[in-house]
């Protein structure tokens, strides 16, 4: 079965023959691939009621375990936003009632960010409406293959997940 990507390697190939155009092959279909994976999680959090990156916090939140509580400091790492974004993200959650700043009994100065109830909930509903859609980008791969692509990606991204800065 051919795809967007093999025509547009074909048309390199017979432009530039001078070039090896072979790390398209992988990395313009994980990026065709991410495009999808971007609208498909939009359509999953849409239907919640959440912007992507509010299901970002949310679900960090949520795999802290109980009581769903984290400083902003962890939030921030979790995230990989600038402190001030964090600050206008936990802001606008609050507005909306999903979560509620707390004081860090370890640090006076300190505050925690706690998942309300209603918060919980369109974390667990925006997840499972995003495994729903993944599933369906996966179909086509038998559970063997998708065990080998997951082994294959985690070989090219954790040196950049493991790099200090």
């Amino acid at each position: 079965m051919e795809d967007e990507v093999d025509r547009l390697v074909a048309a390199w190939r017979r432009e530039r023959p001078d070039l090896d155009v072979e790390p398209l092959e992988v990395l313009s279909r994980i990026s065709r691939l991410a495009r999808h994976l971007d609208r498909a999680r939009r359509l999953a959090f849409s239907e919640v009621g959440l912007e992507p990156w509010e299901f970002d916090v949310l679900t960090a939140l949520r795999r802290a375990g109980a009581p769903y509580q984290l400083s902003p400091g962890a939030l921030l790492t979790q995230t990989l936003v600038t402190a001030g974004t964090m600050t206008n993200r936990i802001d606008r959650l609050a507005k909306k009632g999903l979560v509620e700043r707390l004081p860090d009994p370890s640090d006076r100065r300190g505050v925690l960010v706690r998942l309300t109830p209603e918060g919980r909930e369109a974390a667990d509903e925006s997840l499972a409406g995003l495994l729903t859609q993944e599933r369906a980008i996966l179909a086509e791969l038998s559970h063997q293959q998708r065990g080998e692509l997951a082994r294959l990606l985690r070989q090219l991204t954790a040196p950049f997940d493991n790099t200090p800065g």
